[in-house]
């Protein structure tokens, strides 16, 4: 257009031709040359090591961070060292794990009662800031959060001698808060309420959390507790040379029978809880179903005690519940120096570092024994457990730290029609801590929801009158009572904690008992009329079909399950008898049918 200005861009190409060198280098500076390195450079470079450089980097970093990374390394030591599972917990949103429930699913037991209990099909939670079977277990040593909790005294004496506190605790007790003292004309005597036996564990009684725990809430569902102290516990002396031990069962055995005797009309259960456990499976495969009881419970027993020997052995941490069961061992038998000085070696005791060594200088001279291990063997309760003819409830926790998950007899417990077997993955030792506050111990809902259904379900056990079962060898263990050594159950040394109490002397107790054995001996001995013939004689082949069919019933399902399993092997193996056997058969069948319908057929077909 005419009249518009008009611009000229000059190309790159054009300005890069008339470009001088001097306006190239303004543009484009060239780095600045290093000065030449001489020999001494390089020889001084290279003996400067690669750690040198390293350590030197090192230290530019500051040293809180040290410390942070430090303390992060601890804490991933402790987390697995204590067995710790709070992420895991945290990541299924704290709802915790099934109850594993192992029993024999054709048993009268299981459809009428054990489908009745929630808490057995439930999920056991942990407390979430507990949530270690070592935390638990010493929170549970340490603090307890037990109820508060006031006994009657009753003062057993029994035939040897001995002395055995027992501690009782009723609905009036817990509820009304009232403490009268107990004698032969109480209500309790002619009532009907049910009444539950605890046999605590190694050095424990009455006053020992769980045990408080477990008695608060029976009572408070209106069962009559009473806890058996074992000998030299409970802030008892001992009064003979009698001392209790992890296969001794006499005592509880006669604490029984008493019961029985003075409450004939009160349905008698029985809780064992560790060594206590021990004792009371290995006491109720024993007597079969000649016990009195009803029912019973054995939570975290130890099983077989060989295995648990080895157990408490084996990592520095079951090594710690060693060390702390010796002195627990070591301060009980504190108490009774002046007897146990008489018949063992008494330096050798206190200065035993492990529950064997103990077990080493004080059981096996006491109780005769050739070694330790034998009498580990002959007081493991898992070798009565197929003779065990009431109802029991076992309850264990997969990571107990003191009586190992190894032990327990799963085949055992599945093989007995009267046995439920409650295992959780967690729970420690007698702790089952649950909720937030850690106020209740699962097990002790679980105990008590058991024996609450198995009171009013219709499933009774029949009893047996001159029972036939088979009973194991007796051995030296049950010839007199030791000293208990193995090591489970919460370490309380007696007396080191204030009681409540209200103490009752009932040393004629002992003679009633004895006099009541001489009625029983004085009855039997004035011989069975006809009617107690013909009973016993029917009583006798009834046990013996019995016997045949407890049998047969193993070998038959042993059978059905071979069956199935080679079903397909059978198939095959016929397929094979038919394809190699049919040259045969069919040249012998071709015959046949001629000789039968040669009159009816052509006898061109057969020829094709």
């Amino acid at each position: 257009m005419p009249g518009t200005p008009t611009f000229t861009y000059p190309s790159i190409l054009s300005i890069s031709t008339k470009e001088t060198p001097s306006q190239r280098s303004d543009l484009f500076p060239e780095p600045p040359l290093l000065p030449p390195m001489g020999c001494e450079t390089l020889a001084a470079n290279a003996a400067v090591s690669p750690y040198d450089l390293l350590f030197q980097a090192l230290a530019l970093i500051p040293v809180s961070h040290y410390f942070m990374a430090a303390f992060l390394l601890f804490l991933i030591f402790l987390y697995n060292f204590l067995e710790i599972h709070f992420l895991r917990d945290l990541l299924t949103l704290f709802r915790g794990d099934p109850v594993t429930l192992t029993y024999n699913s054709c048993s009268d037991l299981c459809q009428s009662v054990v489908a009745k209990c929630k808490i057995l099909h439930g999920r056991y939670s942990v407390t979430p800031w507990l949530s270690s079977p070592h935390l638990q277990t010493a929170f549970l040593s340490i603090f307890g959060r037990a109820p508060p909790v006031t006994y009657r005294r009753h003062l057993f004496r029994a035939l040897d001698g001995g002395t055995i506190a027992l501690d009782w605790l009723t609905y009036s007790d817990v509820v009304e808060g009232t403490s009268r003292a107990i004698d032969s004309s109480a209500a309790l005597k002619g009532d009907k309420t049910p009444i539950m036996i605890v046999i605590p564990g190694l050095t424990s009684d009455s006053a020992s959390a769980y045990v408080k725990h477990l008695a608060f809430n029976m009572a408070r569902q209106g069962w009559s507790v009473l806890v058996s102290n074992h000998r030299g516990l409970g802030g008892v002396s001992l009064t003979s040379d009698c001392f209790y031990n992890a296969g001794w069962t006499e005592d509880v055995r006669k604490i029984i029978d008493h019961i029985r005797c003075e409450y004939p009309e009160a349905p008698l259960y029985a809780v064992g809880t560790s060594i206590g456990a021990n004792i009371l499976v290995k006491y109720l495969g024993e007597d079969g179903a000649n016990t009195p009881l009803v029912g019973a419970a054995a939570i975290c027993s130890p099983w077989d005690l060989l295995i648990c020997d080895r157990f408490i052995n084996r990592r520095p941490v079951q090594k710690i519940y060693d060390r702390v069961l010796t002195v627990g061992l070591q301060v009980y038998a504190q108490l009774h120096q002046s007897i146990l000085s008489r018949l063992a070696d008494w330096e050798s005791i206190k200065k035993s570092n492990s529950v064997r060594d103990f077990d080493n200088h004080a059981t096996r001279v006491l109780g005769k024994f050739e070694t330790v291990d034998t009498y580990y063997r002959r007081s493991s309760s898992t070798n009565y457990v197929e003779n065990v003819s009431v109802p029991l409830l076992c309850i264990s926790a997969l990571d107990d730290p003191v009586c190992t998950s190894e032990a327990i007899p799963w085949d055992e417990c599945r093989a007995n029609e009267n046995i439920i077997l409650a295992t959780a993955a967690h729970g420690g030792h007698l702790a089952f801590y649950e909720g937030i506050t850690a106020s209740s111990l699962w097990w002790v809902r679980a105990v008590d929801e058991f024996f609450g259904v198995l009171r009013t379900s219709p499933f009774r056990r029949q009893k047996i009158q001159g029972s036939t079962l088979p009973k194991p060898l007796q051995s030296s263990i049950d010839q007199g009572p030791y000293l208990n050594v193995m090591g489970d159950g919460m370490v309380a040394a007696a007396g080191s904690e204030p009681r409540d109490i209200v103490p009752e002397d009932m040393s004629n107790e002992h003679m009633i008992h004895s006099k009541k054995e001489e009625d029983t001996i004085s009855d039997k001995g004035t011989g069975p009329d006809l009617t107690d013939k013909i009973y016993s004689n029917k009583h006798i082949m009834r046990q013996a079909e019995q016997n045949v069919k407890d049998l047969i019933v193993p070998v038959q399902r042993r059978v059905d399950q071979l069956s199935r399993r080679s079903r397909r092997s059978i198939w095959l193996l016929a397929y094979i008898a038919i394809i190699t056997t049919w040259p045969f058969v069919g040249s012998v069948l071709i015959s046949v049918l001629k000789r039968r319908f040669k009159t009816f057929v052509p006898a061109t077909l057969f020829k094709k």
